[in-house]
């Protein structure tokens, strides 16, 4: 692909491509890490921001989002850290967990559990660090698999990140709690770039939760996040994105599974003006399985994206994927899924659903699921949906005395419960029903309203 020329850049790429020249070399690395930033970079002046005309980005439209680009973040001080802590909303109420806290990015360990992780066989690193060490590894914390290899948003993450963690969890762990990895942002508009790896050792049961709240108008957070996950490890990942409306969040999971490993992936998104999660997951061990599920909830004017490949590169494994979104107002849901199956993946089982309620004639829902298998002995399908809530449903509630917002919430409810209850925890499955539940009261007392 030929480089963009100048006149076809936009204010924001060109300021893009200064912001890099001007701090490329303060950023924490090694001199591979330095030139693993440059040749990510590369791809950014290549393609530019994501936009129409990338095939993956079709849908979700960046550099028409982004006109301007906000500044770096910088570290905040430890009271201005606090702060942020104590004014942060908790998406996991009542579920007892260890915490890793960022702030505008960077890794706070004064309000995390870092010592109590380290007993039960956690080691927690700051990635800087890891970045300046001069080994083979340095480089290899900001490598991305083939799949993700020309994606914009993980290249500009590569090229700028400065912090984030390095988690590995102990062989044969068995974790008694959870593992919240919290991200918030400050009130301040800036770019924050957080990157985290987290390996699992073989045999590990294991849980981890994301959060993101926070933001103000103008942010731009990226955040990559790695799971390499070891032979017969089972992990369980529950995330939830509920930032500002003026903020835009980008999230990438990179996953990676050996053999005979288990995977159930919850991914809820509630909050951003322009909100993208996209995971990329590849099999890389015979006899894995791995259940992947998204809940969308959009209202006013949001843009959200849930887009997903999964690539089979070896045979015996299994993948199975329910995507659910909810659409109000004016605004616009996204599904875009993959499933790949390698000419060596015989014997893969990989099936796909979509479905989205539109809850307002201006409600807009673009699923676009996708095959590409080259092999002959699978067993693989996909299927989307969109459509309002049942009519008779609705008279049945509403036939014995209940008003039609509420009947509306009941079924709404009913509606999202197969995705979040499928992730097969209890206390994580009724944290996240909270945010629904939270979302479907602002809708009611709100209804109508073309804002956020």
């Amino acid at each position: 692909m030929n480089a963009l020329s100048g006149a076809f850049r936009t204010p924001a790429e060109a300021e893009m491509i200064e912001r890099f020249g001007a701090v490329q070399d303060r950023l924490p690395g090694t001199a591979a890490v330095k030139a693993l930033r440059a040749e990510a970079f590369s791809i950014f002046e290549r393609q530019g921001l994501p936009q129409r005309r990338i095939e993956a980005w079709k849908y979700s439209d960046l550099r028409a989002r982004l006109k301007k680009i906000v500044p770096l973040a910088g570290k905040p001080n430890a009271d201005a850290s606090a702060g942020a802590l104590d004014a942060a909303k908790d998406a996991f109420t009542g579920l007892d967990r260890y915490r890793l806290v960022f702030v505008d990015g960077y890794f706070d360990p004064s309000l995390s559990d870092r010592a109590a992780l380290s007993s039960e066989g956690v080691e927690v690193s700051a990635l800087s660090d890891r970045l300046a060490t001069e080994s083979a590894e340095a480089a290899d914390l900001l490598a991305v698999p083939d799949i993700a290899a020309d994606d914009v948003a993980i290249a500009l993450n590569t090229a700028f990140v400065v912090e984030g963690v390095h988690i590995v969890i102990a062989t044969g762990s068995r974790l008694s709690k959870p593992i919240e990895i919290l991200h918030i942002a400050t009130g301040v508009a800036s770019a924050v770039h957080t990157r985290n790896r987290v390996v699992v050792g073989d045999g590990v049961e294991a849980t981890i939760l994301e959060a993101s709240f926070g933001g103000a108008a103008g942010s731009e957070i990226n955040l990559v996040t790695e799971h390499r996950v070891g032979d017969g490890a089972k992990l369980t990942i529950a995330r939830l994105q509920a930032i500002d409306f003026g903020a835009t969040h980008i999230a990438t999971n990179l996953i990676r599974l050996a053999g005979n490993a288990q995977l159930k992936h919850l991914s809820v998104e509630a909050g951003g003006g322009f909100s993208r999660n996209q995971s990329f997951l590849s099999f890389a061990g015979e006899h894995s399985e791995a259940e992947i599920f998204g809940v969308s909830m959009l209202h006013g004017s949001r843009h959200i994206d849930q887009t997903l490949v999964v690539d089979h590169a070896v045979p015996h494994c299994r993948s199975a994927e329910l995507f659910k979104a909810i659409v109000d107002d004016r605004a616009k849901g996204v599904f875009q899924g993959k499933i790949i199956v390698r000419p060596d993946a015989q014997k893969t089982s990989g099936k796909m659903m979509s479905q989205a309620l539109l809850l307002s004639e201006e409600a807009e829902m673009a699923a676009k699921p996708e095959l590409e298998i080259f092999a002959d002995d699978v067993i693989c399908g996909h299927g989307a949906t969109s459509g309002q809530i049942d009519s008779n449903m609705l008279f049945y509630l509403m036939a014995r005395g209940i008003p039609r917002r509420e009947a509306e919430r009941l079924l709404i409810e009913a509606f999202l419960a197969d995705a979040v209850d499928a992730i097969g925890d209890n206390a994580i499955g009724d944290a996240l029903k909270g945010t629904i539940s939270a979302w479907l009261n602002a809708r009611i007392q709100t209804r109508g309203a073309t804002a956020a």
